[in-house]
């Protein structure tokens, strides 16, 4: 659902971190290998479900619970390995004509993104269904899909000039509808869990907006800062999303709050403001409505912009960082998965204006390192050829294509059982066989 794209942390040895779709686990790689861990307990301990030795990634990717990971190596930029961890092997290997900039995953499609294309692939058998050619080009590999399988949409850039959101269809396979979301390039995409909206920010940073996926209406429109320009490096629904975060190249977090009751409450009185609400919501809506024919439209626009709810002050700007809002034990939680190496946990508050507070703060690094896999689960495996897959099993480039694309042809090459999935993988796919701490 999120990963780091940017290319220099990768050569500068960062960690690359993702969480995956509802936010139940978290990918960690770095030089060494590759771990994931459970998210269930993380205000005390970060539960380590798997741990291998490999090549160096730079895209991982889990599928929900599930024992599906897809994952590229930096060794093999255009080759993408679909492996069913807990039985160590590999499914299939895709290679692409491009070097893999994304990799989106949900119950029904497998995405890759390359700079000018993107291959629609069915996960239930890999076979690439859909190819959307000639894309504006995208070398961060901006793309989202929908974790939802009712609403499976793919969203990605519709310009180099401005920031126009491309919405597609990724089970009818047609374009569901354009959105002009801002004036400048696209920054940072993010579905709702539902999939009927979309969150966006344009390369300026300053001013993130929420549409209906479905109609392309605007939802909400929300003011990060005024100061300076940012770049938004991560945008993220909360599980049961009523929040949305976003982090940037600055220290500075940010949570706002989508409340949908709020403005129906207001449109549903007409105007008519009661006394308790003066000094709140209805207070400033109406300001805004009485100052339009005023003010100038970008003045205007500042006033009826939604601001953050909460923030979260972190040690240092410059730092990648992907953010997530989820419920842990009944807790509503906030986390940050930084690329130097840290996962922070926060609790929200309640009350609009007040403090995040910090729970714990796991290095991952230390994690990935000296941390006892849970059961002892395969911490010593060493691995050659693919990565995550024990050296009998990498199989080599074959002739076989993957599917037919948009045009009848396709740039893709598979090999390792791409055409017939086994049995395992479809029960990875359905997600009948989660590992977590009570697997062996």
């Amino acid at each position: 659902m999120m990963s780091l794209l940017g290319r220099t942390d990768v050569d500068a040895g960062e960690v690359f971190v993702n969480f995956n779709q509802n936010i139940t686990s978290l990918a960690v790689a770095t030089s060494g290998g590759y771990s994931l861990y459970s998210l269930g307990s993380v205000d005390s301990t970060l539960d380590k479900i798997y741990h291998t030795k490999s090549d160096e990634l730079f895209l991982i990717e889990r599928l929900f619970e599930s024992s599906l990971v897809a994952i590229v190596s930096q060794r093999a930029p255009r080759k993408l390995k679909v492996c069913h961890f807990k039985k160590q092997s590999e499914i299939c290997n895709y290679s692409y004509a491009n070097t893999i900039l994304a990799v989106k995953l949900n119950r029904e499609r497998l995405i890759v993104c390359l700079e000018e294309s993107l291959y629609i692939h069915n996960i239930q058998d890999m076979k690439v269904v859909h190819t959307i050619r000639d894309t504006p080009c995208n070398p961060q590999g901006l793309c989202a899909l929908s974790s939802s399988s009712e609403h499976c949409y793919l969203a990605y850039p519709g310009s180099v000039t401005a920031g126009e959101v491309q919405i597609f269809d990724a089970i009818n396979l047609h374009a569901k509808t354009m959105i002009p979301a801002h004036d400048t390039p696209l920054a940072a995409l993010a579905f709702s869990p539902s999939g009927t909206e979309i969150a966006t920010a344009s390369e300026r940073g300053t001013v993130i907006r929420v549409f209906s996926s479905q109609d392309g209406s605007r939802l909400f429109e929300l003011r990060r800062g005024l100061k300076r320009c940012v770049s938004i490096v991560s945008l993220s629904f909360s599980t049961c999303a009523e929040y949305l975060v976003s982090s940037s190249n600055t220290e500075t977090v940010h949570i706002f709050r989508l409340d949908r009751s709020a403005t129906e409450t207001a449109e549903g009185h007409g105007g008519k403001q009661s006394s308790d609400d003066w000094m709140g919501y209805s207070f400033f809506r109406f300001l805004s409505k009485t100052v339009t024919s005023y003010l100038p439209t970008q003045v205007t626009d500042v006033f009826s912009q939604g601001r953050a709810f909460a923030s979260v002050t972190l040690p240092e700007a410059g730092v990648r960082r992907m953010c997530a809002i989820t419920t842990i034990q009944k807790q509503l939680r906030l986390l940050i998965a930084s690329q130097d190496g840290y996962l922070y946990v926060y609790s929200i508050p309640t009350v609009e204006g007040a403090e995040c507070q910090l729970i714990k703060r796991h290095d991952l690094r230390l994690e990935d390192h000296y941390a006892m896999d849970i059961k002892g689960l395969n911490s010593g495996v060493s691995i050659g050829g693919a990565a995550g897959i024990p050296p009998s099993s990498a199989g080599a480039v074959g002739s076989g294509t993957g599917g037919n694309g948009s045009d009848g042809k396709s740039a893709v090459s598979v090999s390792g059982g791409g055409d017939k999935p086994s049995g395992s993988y479809a029960s990875a796919v359905k997600g009948d066989d989660p590992v977590g701490p009570s697997s062996a």
